[in-house]
């Protein structure tokens, strides 16, 4: 029988991965009703660990790693939870507050929405209202590949709709040709002279 170390913790991870540079979000679609917040839960294959200071407890989870939150999944080879603790500074167990950092290493993949991510580490810090994706290089797309963008660092700013891509490549739609006019009568340019044959 395999243990699988489970957390459940009422973080709301989805609403820190909200923002996508708008480059890369799908074409506007009817304003859906708000989504319902559901507890954040974190599954690992391996061992985990927890420590607690009087502030805050971290939390290490190890090989399979599976967040399932508010409108987001993420897998990765490691985790570090960093939540904020009130309570018996003296308890194991102190009571689990605001989310304060997840550091996600190793086979990063997030999926929300429509879209998706892939790196090699993501820092999600809802303090600062920011989520930074490295390595590999950082490759945000859409599920249907119309749209994408990577580079070897993304900053994505919750509530700013902007982005901060270092050394960026995208991949847009194709735009419409801008050649010579297809179906447009194109001038006829007279035919070269032939050489006239010499005099005898």
């Amino acid at each position: 029988m395999i243990c699988r170390p489970l957390l459940v913790l009422p973080l709301l991870l989805g609403a820190c991965l909200q923002p996508i540079p708008s480059a890369l979000a799908q074409p506007a679609a009817p304003v859906a009703a708000p989504v319902t917040p559901i507890p954040t839960v974190i599954e690992s294959a391996g061992p985990a660990e927890m420590v607690s200071t009087a502030t805050e407890t971290t939390f290490t989870f190890r090989d399979q790693v599976v967040v399932t939150a508010t409108n987001l999944r993420l897998t990765c080879d490691r985790l570090i939870v960093v939540a904020k603790r009130t309570g018996d500074p003296k308890a194991t167990l102190g009571k689990q507050e605001n989310f304060k950092s997840l550091i996600a290493t190793g086979h990063v993949h997030l999926v929300q929405n429509e879209r998706e991510a892939f790196c090699e580490r993501a820092e999600v810090l809802p303090g600062d209202d920011k989520v930074i994706l490295t390595g590999n290089p950082a490759t945000v797309r859409s599920h249907d590949g119309r749209y994408a963008g990577s580079g070897p660092e993304m900053t994505l700013l919750r509530g700013e709709q902007r982005a901060v891509i270092k050394a960026p490549r995208f991949v847009l739609p194709p735009i419409k040709d801008l050649g010579p006019g297809k179906g447009k009568a194109q001038a006829a340019s007279p035919a070269p002279a032939a050489p006239s044959a010499p005099a005898p």
